[in-house]
C-alpha cells in the first residue's frame, strides 16, 4: 500500500512542476517514484524514506542544472524564430517604398513594404529596418 502513496506524490510533484518550471518539483518526484519502486520491492519505510531523499538530493545536484541550462539554450534560440526574427531587423529596398507600393528583401525573400509614417518615401537601393510586420507587410523606417 505505501508505494501506492509514492506513486500518488511522484505524479503529484510532477503535476506541480508544470506550474513552476523551475525543476525542483520534478526531481522530488523523481525520487518519489524510486520510493514508491522500493516500497513495491518490500522495503522498510526507513529504506523508503531514505531512497527518497538519496535519489531527490542527487537530481537536484546532477540532474537539475543541466535541465535548467538546456531550458535556457531552447529559449534562447525560440526567440529568433518567425517574426521575432524579422522585426527590429534591415531590409535592402528593391522598389520604390511610399504609402501604396514598395518591396524590400529580406533574408532572401521579398516582402512587400509601406513606410511607417506614410508621408515618406524610399528610394530603391536604400536599407530600411523593420519596426513591425503587419500580415504580409514590412512596416519600414529609413536607417
Amino acid at each position: 500500500m505505501a508505494w501506492i502513496i509514492w506513486l500518488f506524490a511522484a505524479v503529484v510533484l510532477g503535476l506541480a512542476e508544470l506550474a513552476s518550471m523551475a525543476f525542483v518539483c520534478l526531481m522530488l518526484g523523481g525520487g518519489a517514484a524510486a520510493a514508491a519502486l522500493s516500497a513495491a520491492l518490500g522495503a522498510p519505510i526507513e529504506l523508503q524514506v531514505a531512497t527518497f531523499v538519496v535519489v531527490s538530493a542527487l537530481a537536484l545536484i546532477g540532474v537539475r542544472p543541466y535541465a535548467k541550462k538546456l531550458r535556457e539554450h531552447s529559449s534562447e534560440t525560440d526567440a529568433d524564430i518567425g517574426l521575432q526574427a524579422i522585426e527590429g531587423g534591415t531590409a535592402l529596398v528593391l522598389e520604390h517604398i511610399d504609402k501604396h507600393n514598395g518591396l524590400i528583401k529580406i533574408h532572401g525573400q521579398e516582402w512587400t513594404a509601406r513606410p511607417v509614417d506614410p508621408q515618406l518615401e524610399y528610394e530603391a537601393g536604400g536599407e530600411v529596418s523593420i519596426v513591425e510586420i503587419r500580415g504580409a507587410t514590412a512596416m519600414v523606417l529609413r536607417l
